[in-house]
C-alpha cells in the first residue's frame, strides 16, 4: 500500500503536537517556580472550591525534604485554606513552629479547574507576590497550550482516520 502525502504530514504534525507532555510541563514549571522565588520548594495545588477540596498535584523540593513541607501540605490545614481562597495566600516564616514560610498565587486558567502555584521555605513579600503571580500567568498559559495541542492529536488522529 502506497503512503499518501497527506498521511505523511498529519502523521508529523501528530508526532510534533505530542512532544508536550502536560506531566513534565507541570514538574519543570513547579521547579521553575521554586528557582525564581529562591524558596527551594514549589508547586501546584488543584482546588474545587464546590466541594471545598484542594489536592497537591505537583511538588519539586530538595532532597530529602529538609523543612517537612510534603508532611506540612498535609497536616497545616493550608490545603483547605486554599480550597476557599479566592487570591493569594502568604503565611509567614514561624520555625519553631515549623511553618516554613509560604506564598501561593491563583493559575488563570480559562479551560482547566482551579489552581495554585505555591512557593515554600522563606518569608515572602509583595514583590514576591507579584513575581510569583506573573509566573503563575505564563504557568496558566503553558498549561492552557498544552491542553491545546492535546485536543489537536485527537482532532488530527480523527483527520488521518477519514483522510482518503
Amino acid at each position: 500500500m502506497r503512503i499518501s502525502r497527506t498521511d505523511v504530514a498529519v502523521h508529523d504534525l501528530i508526532q510534533d503536537f505530542s512532544r508536550v507532555d502536560v506531566g513534565v510541563l507541570i514538574d519543570r514549571l513547579a521547579r521553575s517556580a521554586a528557582v525564581v522565588t529562591a524558596a527551594g520548594y514549589a508547586g501546584f495545588v488543584q482546588v474545587d472550591p464546590l466541594q471545598e477540596l484542594a489536592r497537591s498535584v505537583a511538588l519539586h523540593g530538595p532532597p530529602g525534604d529538609p523543612l517537612r513541607v510534603r508532611a506540612w501540605l498535609a497536616e497545616s490545614g493550608v490545603l483547605k485554606e486554599l480550597a476557599v481562597s479566592r487570591g493569594a495566600l502568604l503565611l509567614a516564616r514561624d520555625v519553631p513552629v515549623g511553618e516554613p514560610g509560604f506564598l501561593a498565587v491563583p493559575v488563570p486558567l480559562a479551560t482547566r479547574e482551579q489552581a495554585f502555584l505555591w512557593a515554600a521555605g522563606r518569608d515572602f513579600d509583595d514583590f514576591d507576590t507579584h513575581l510569583l503571580g506573573r509566573f503563575a500567568t505564563a504557568a496558566g498559559r503553558a498549561l492552557e497550550a498544552a491542553s491545546g495541542m492535546e485536543a489537536a492529536v485527537r482532532l488530527l488522529r480523527g483527520v488521518q482516520a477519514f483522510a482518503p
